[in-house]
């Protein structure tokens, strides 16, 4: 199940990051593209989702819910089980 908060794309105010990064990133290192210029650049508030990740990394597939990690244990439990963006 996609993620809301990040609408699918497992960051949050991407829209910040400038468009020829996003444009030369492609599909098969976006992520990868996104997290260096995160560390090379310093004025902004992109950052790693923090409802389907913990604000560095993902709790699984970036931009998607494991139905798996619903519960009372898992990386949810501070939330009662839920997703932030539920």
């Amino acid at each position: 199940m996609n993620c809301t908060r990040c609408e699918g794309t497992g960051f949050l105010n991407l829209d910040q990051v400038p468009g020829v990064v996003l444009d030369d990133a492609g599909e098969s290192d976006f992520h990868a593209a996104i997290l260096k210029w995160i560390a090379d650049n310093e004025e902004h508030d992109v950052q790693v989702c923090d409802c389907c990740g913990d604000g560095e990394g993902w709790y699984g597939e970036p931009g998607e819910h494991d139905h798996r990690d619903q519960g009372h244990d898992g990386p949810y439990a501070y939330n009662g089980g839920l997703w932030r963006c539920w």
